[in-house]
């Protein structure tokens, strides 16, 4: 009778925790795999940021291109080139340049699409289920739990079932800051120079560059 009860339990834990962790698991690195084969890539977005404790409420489009940790993105308000080490913000409205050099969470909350490499490191995966992507696509959720305390809780992805990369991607904050950031437009195999993730100094002669580099 115990052997059997032990059987069930261990049935039971298969069903509702061990198999979904390991196709979370075998879907992310699917994923990784695929932006590592992608030879870079460009795409258009579209992110919706809420937060009620911080009377936060807007939206936003822009585009971004990337190639290993590598990226550049350009929003209206904001352009951020980083190269795998320095990361150059300019804000449009002051014609400002902040130059840092962004540690891992910061870099996750920049441009959450960097976790596909770093997700090992501080984050738990669980497949939570099957949708339909904008533009009817079959997908397959997964979210990514924080180990430990973290700027960023959680990260619920929708992976597109043909290219395994995301398509959708609502990050959590633990402020609870809120960002759906939806995916569209993917472009792959540019491999862009590595120039292209550094700022242009020439295009923008007014800039007034703050170095907080230490």
């Amino acid at each position: 009778m115990k052997r059997k009860v032990i059987q069930i339990m261990c049935c039971w834990l298969a069903a509702t925790g061990f198999a979904p962790a390991q196709k979370a698991e075998a879907l992310m690195e699917k994923a990784v795999a695929a932006y590592e084969k992608s030879g870079g890539i460009s795409a258009h977005f579209v992110a919706n940021i809420r937060g009620e404790s911080q009377h936060v409420s807007e939206s936003m489009e822009g585009t971004i291109r990337m190639k290993g940790d590598q990226f550049v993105l350009f929003t209206p308000d904001v352009h951020t080139w980083y190269d795998g080490t320095t990361q150059w913000t300019y804000v449009v409205r002051t014609e400002e340049v902040n130059i840092t050099r962004p540690s891992g969470e910061e870099l996750q909350f920049t441009n959450p699409m960097t976790l596909l490499r770093t997700w090992k490191k501080g984050f738990k995966a669980a497949h939570t289920g099957e949708s339909t992507t904008g533009e009817g696509k079959m997908a397959d959720d997964v979210s990514l739990s924080a180990r430990g305390n973290q700027d960023v809780e959680t990260v619920e992805l929708q992976l597109d079932r043909a290219t395994a990369l995301p398509v959708r991607m609502t990050v959590t904050m633990k402020n609870k800051l809120r960002s759906v950031i939806r995916i569209s437009r993917m472009q792959t195999g540019l491999n862009p120079p590595d120039g292209t993730f550094t700022f242009p100094a020439a295009d923008y002669p007014n800039a007034e560059i703050v170095d907080l580099r230490e």
